[in-house]
């Protein structure tokens, strides 16, 4: 081998050079520009988004995007712009819209396709870019606003961070074009991971971002930015440009908001109400605590966590009891169950939280099991879990499933802390046991969020919330929940008939009311905002097993204009550009997420994605792992036990253990998780047996996969069915199945008897077919591979 030495004139640095910044005379990557313009009045945005690409090269291109939008908006409209030709998008069932984007690009032709892979994460994909050509897509959205202690929230986020993966990778190609392969339990997961830049990357994608407000009648006394440099021209803020897509928009709007119903003429209705000057009681409390410390919460999120985690600690008193625990790959309790809020334990606490720092890969399955098992019902006192995480996570419909029904039973708070948090997935946590979610966006925020944390840690002032006085369309009003100090009600739904409304509950323990009379108001974007708030409703009960939901999921979507996790907006052009497919296809790389902490070096291929510095030339292009129409073609993902964690040195929030601890058991699919065998909790279900159908479908499937009837796991799905039932407010049918199996390992018991049975029951409950009482259902195939 000979090694040539080269004079210094024959390889001058470019402009901006440094580690991963790497250019070709051709220009950098395809997304050139984002623009975003979001028009404010009150507490609804409306938003428009315009993505630019550009092919640099001599060959026709598609090219893939995954990027964030916010978790609550309602995307209503979805078009493609090039070569001075609008094509506006159709919404449609997804496999049919991506079986009509594919065929266009085996004609020759245009076409682009959007679709929802999270509620905050969509991937568009433009196909048969011309050489040299640009080519714009256009979002329309509209989203409410989160209210409390006299300010509005406006948060637009502009990169997906990197998400942990856990579980055993799937044979056969990929649904995506991801960094990381599917796994059993993120069967999705090359669906949300894209490259990621290495830091320094020059020439990042153009950002434009502006927001006008119309007080709409509010009297507005400040607009503040709290992650980006913004100019102000009267009532419009803008981001200087330069600004990266590496962290969430904030814009934080201070007014006074009050107590109303608005009706939009065509039934559709949204309810405000501010909360009543009402102290709450004091309920003794069990709280638990679980901090995140994997490798994502390094830097600033790892101290910014550890404060919030001691607050929350200050807050009790010592008639509460707690316990705090630390996890990444591991659970680590300070102490040994729960223990009182005395001034010595809050001060152990206190140092244990000190000396907590982040480390690699995490499972959230297991603590929140281990947490569960600590919140066992207690006559008089309230269970609490505050969980304090950055919710980077991939199995976020794994965690529902398997979590949801325990959660549901217990208040549920979630501080989130990131400047590109996953606001969805904490915020759909925090919906499933009545509690709030805050936002944590940078440590001047902290104190602030933790002030209100405070107050939300403690009992809600009004709770048992119903409506009277509307003819509401059964099945469509959303989520009741509670009222927290500093926090208004806000409520969505169809109606037939009525113009005003009485809001009823219970405050400090007497009964509370409030009358509110209509008013009917022009603003099309309510019928959005309440689509999309019912279609995640429904998404998250069919995560958690309601796979009937399907049918319903796209009807409404269809129906009221809305994309969701089953449809797909497609724009398919009607002249042909090329002789065929695209040439080159690529996936773009996202930006570092801001104030994260990124390895010296690629990690090697694991729970997060490797970093990559893509070169802009298609020999640079990272290829797809197979061919899309093969990866539509592959099986749905298969039933593997969930377990082996893949975390690399970065670690995240996530689920998917393996193995079983209190609160849990191992199945024949592997682990199964299900709250304790406890008495009937305080709180009652909010619905009836269909709140836990999902639940019971699951067990089901399990015991008729049971190759013969064991004793053991016939005991613990007894105590299984036994907290159902105590969740369900004593469901006699599930009561009576449960003793049963509980008794399965006494003498005389007949095993093969009881599973029989508990098979005729669970069946006439979820109102299945027995086993063998008609054809097999064949498998399902997941809604991100089908064609």
């Amino acid at each position: 081998m000979k090694i040539t030495t080269l004079a210094p004139e024959r390889c001058q640095p470019v402009p901006d050079a440094g580690f991963g910044a790497l250019r070709t005379e051709r220009g950098n990557l395809p997304l050139e520009s984002v623009d975003v313009t979001a028009g404010i009045s009150g507490l609804v945005a409306g938003v428009e988004v315009a993505q630019g690409f550009r092919n640099p090269f001599d060959v026709t291109l598609e090219a893939t995007y995954v990027f964030p939008l916010p978790d609550r908006a309602a995307v209503t409209a979805f078009r493609m712009e090039a070569d001075d030709r609008v094509i506006e998008g159709e919404l449609k069932e997804r496999g049919q819209a991506r079986a009509d984007y594919d065929q266009a690009l085996r004609e020759g032709r245009r076409a682009a396709i959007a679709e929802e892979e999270r509620p905050d994460v969509f991937t568009i994909r433009v196909g048969n870019i011309l050489p040299g050509e640009r080519v714009t897509v256009r979002l329309s959205l509209s989203q409410p606003l989160p209210y409390e202690d006299g300010a509005a929230t406006f948060r637009f986020p502009l990169v997906v961070a990197p998400r942990y993966v856990p579980g055993v990778p799937l044979d056969g190609p990929s649904a995506g074009d991801g960094t990381v392969p599917d796994t059993d339990a993120v069967p999705d997961a090359s669906r949300v991971t894209p490259p990621v830049l290495l830091p320094g990357f020059p020439d990042p994608v153009r950002l434009s971002l502006a927001a006008t407000v119309d007080p709409a009648g509010l009297d507005l006394r400040e607009m503040a930015s709290s992650l980006h440099v913004v100019e102000e021209e009267g009532h419009t803020v803008r981001v200087r440009p330069g600004e990266r897509l590496d962290r969430d928009f904030i814009l934080r709007l201070s007014f006074e908001t009050s107590t109303s119903l608005q009706l939009d003429g065509e039934g559709t209705f949204a309810l405000t109400v501010v909360p009543p000057e009402v102290q709450a009681t004091r309920t003794p409390r069990d709280l638990v605590l679980l901090l995140d410390r994997s490798g994502s919460m390094s830097g600033w999120k790892m101290v910014a966590a550890r404060r919030a985690a001691a607050r929350i600690v200050d807050t009790l008193a010592a008639e509460d009891r707690f316990a705090v625990l630390a996890f990444d790959s591991v659970v680590e309790q300070a102490f040994d169950g729960l223990v009182a809020g005395s001034d010595r334990n809050r001060y152990r606490a206190v140092e244990h939280l000190a000396r907590v720092d982040a480390r690699g890969g995490t499972e959230l399955l297991e603590p929140l099991r281990e947490a569960v098992a600590l919140l066992e019902p207690a006559e008089g006192r309230e269970r609490v879990l505050v969980l304090v995480t950055d919710g980077q996570v991939g199995n976020e419909d794994q965690i529902l499933e398997r979590a949801g029904g325990a959660l549901s039973a217990m208040r549920v708070h979630v501080v989130g802390i990131d400047r590109a948090v996953n606001a969805g997935f904490l915020g759909r946590l925090a919906g499933l046991g009545a509690g709030r979610c805050e936002l944590v966006e940078s440590e001047d925020r902290l104190d602030a969020a933790m002030e209100q944390i405070h107050r939300r840690i403690g009992a809600p002032v009004v709770t048992d919330l119903s409506l009277k006085g509307l003819d509401v369309e059964p099945g469509t009003v959303t989520h009741l929940g509670s009222m927290f100090p500093g926090v208004p009600l806000r409520v969505y739904g169809r109606r037939r008939s009525g113009d005003s409304v009485t809001v009823r509950g219970l405050a400090a323990g007497a009964p509370w009311e409030r009358q509110v009379a209509g008013t009917v108001v022009d603003n099309p974007a309510l019928r959005a905002v309440w689509a999309r708030a019912h279609l995640r409703e429904l998404e998250d009960r069919y995560a958690m097993g309601e796979h009937e939901l399907e049918s319903e999921i796209v009807r409404v979507s269809l129906e009221y204009g809305v994309l969701c996790r089953f449809t797909a907006y497609v724009a398919v052009d009607t002249r042909q550009v090329a002789e065929g497919g695209p040439e080159h296809r690529v996936i773009q790389p996202v930006e570092p997420p801001s104030g994260w902490e990124m390895p010296s070096a690629p990690p090697p291929m694991s729970g997060f994605v490797a970093q990559a510095a893509v070169m802009a030339a298609p020999s640079g292009f990272l290829p797809r792992s197979a061919s899309f129409e093969a990866a539509l073609e592959d099986e749905g993902f298969r039933g593997a036990p969930a377990g082996g964690p893949m975390g690399g040195p970065m670690g995240g929030s996530a689920g998917g253990s393996a193995g079983g601890s209190a609160g849990g058991s191992v199945g024949p699919r592997g682990p199964v998780f299900a709250p304790p065998a406890v008495p009937r909790p305080a709180r009652r279900a909010p619905q009836g047996l269909e709140a836990v159908r999902g639940q019971l479908t699951a067990e089901l499937d399990r015991l008729r996969a049971l190759p013969m009837a064991d004793v053991l796991y016939l005991a613990d799905l007894g105590s299984r069915l036994a907290a159902l039932s105590a969740y369900l407010g004593d469901h006699a049918e599930l009561s009576a199945l449960a003793r049963e199996l509980e008794a399965a390992e006494r003498p005389g018991a007949d095993p093969q008897a009881l599973r029989a049975h508990a098979i005729e029951v669970l069946t006439a409950l979820t109102g299945g077919a027995p086993h063998g009482g008609s054809a097999p259902e064949q498998p399902r195939r997941p809604f991100w591979k089908r064609s």
